[in-house]
């Protein structure tokens, strides 16, 4: 093995090992000393990632006149103005002014329209292929659009809306919360044998 290709498994089983130990035999300070390292360096990754994005947004725009690299990139100056007005008291929660009135608003669409697309992928599966699955997914995302209408809705008295209320219930905290459990013990033990995977060389994602 040469050592272009050593010195990254060398440096990937190193910290990996030393993270490992410090979470099994609890060590207050290598702990502190490694999430230290790794917020650096994510720190670091990320600055070159948005100067890259920056640049390769700025070239689109300049080059081939993209109005959306257009729009990135002066979104991303503008934030970034905003953010150092703000740290000079120039101006007065100017990034929280944005995300209210920009971000947050468009998050809030888009939400909204998930559901709908859902739905209209449902659809599309049942035609495909109509299995169990495929029309209990329709039926799932049809009750909970239904129910969530139905909730808020003053065309109803209130006893209907009420047991309404109680069946979303049921099905967001016991039903849906069943499910999340279960997709996040799946990741946990996915990330577990992918690590266990890198310590041991077998998966090599630092050298590709």
């Amino acid at each position: 093995m040469n050592a272009k290709k050593s010195i990254p498994i060398f440096i990937a089983i190193l910290f990996g090992g030393l993270t490992l130990l410090g979470l099994l035999f609890n060590l207050p300070a290598l702990n502190s000393l490694m999430l230290g390292w790794a917020g650096f360096i994510a720190g670091f990754a990320l600055l070159l990632g948005i100067l890259n994005l920056l640049y390769i947004h700025s070239s689109r725009t300049i080059k081939k006149k993209n109005l959306y690299s257009a729009i990135l990139v002066f979104s991303m100056l503008a934030v970034f103005i905003l953010a150092v007005t703000d740290n000079m008291g120039l101006t007065d929660n100017g990034v929280q002014t944005t995300f209210n009135w920009v971000l947050a608003p468009l998050e809030a669409a888009l939400a909204s329209l998930l559901a709908f697309f859902l739905l209209f992928a449902g659809f599309q599966m049942l035609k495909r292929q109509r299995t169990i699955w495929s029309i209990l997914f329709i039926m799932t995302a049809i009750l909970i659009l239904v129910s969530n209408a139905l909730a808020v809705s003053t065309l109803l008295p209130q006893n209907i809306t009420q047991i309404i209320r109680q069946v979303q219930h049921v099905i967001q905290n016991i039903i849906v919360l069943a499910g999340v459990r279960g997709l996040l013990i799946g990741i946990a033990l996915g990330a577990i044998l992918l690590s266990i995977r890198i310590l041991i060389g077998l998966e090599r994602p630092y050298n590709k």
